[in-house]
């Protein structure tokens, strides 16, 4: 298989993996990338109340960690700088899995590994498991969450180097 059909095919998987989020997973995708990746004003496209505005503006003050984050993530099986890493990591995950719309460790990763890269992988399990367990998360929330994870993404001895090939993004509807 060819470089560029390896890359199609990728993205498709990921696009059918993005279709099968519930739909305020998806939207809070968008929204997310958006905000972390500069993508237009999340104020404008998504802000229809004073409750997606603030939780928007909460989301613009930790997103702008993430720039940092992307240069502390630890190299292969190193603890060598791991709590510079992780902290934040974990606050900013408790603070999008406070807001109600990923239900998931799938839904949460697919994020994650967008705005942080492809190498953050190894550390998603660990920091939603903390984020999740946080008790600023209500407890059948919290339930929920970590039974999301499974057997396989948390013990996964190895995990793909790719980097994301699809990056979701809001298309407006011109008929509204």
């Amino acid at each position: 298989m060819g470089h560029k059909s390896k890359t199609a095919s990728m993205a498709i998987a990921e696009m059918r993996e993005f279709a099968g989020f519930a739909q305020h997973e998806c939207d809070f995708i968008e929204r997310s990338l958006d905000i972390g990746m500069g993508r237009g004003d999340a104020f404008k496209t998504w802000s229809r109340d004073v409750g997606d505005h603030r939780a928007i503006r909460s989301q613009y003050l930790a997103y702008r960690e993430l720039k940092q984050l992307r240069a502390l993530v630890p190299g292969d099986c190193s603890f060598e700088g791991i709590e510079d890493f992780l902290g934040p990591l974990i606050r900013i995950s408790a603070q999008d899995l406070a807001q109600e719309r990923l239900d998931g460790f799938s839904a949460y990763r697919f994020l994650y590994e967008r705005l942080l890269g492809a190498a953050v992988r190894p550390y998603l399990p660990a920091a939603f498991c903390s984020a999740a367990a946080l008790p600023h998360i209500a407890p059948e929330r919290r339930k929920m969450l970590l039974q999301s994870l499974s057997e396989a993404a948390a013990t996964a001895p190895a995990w793909s180097r790719s980097e994301p090939s699809f990056y979701p993004e809001k298309v407006e509807d011109e008929a509204a």
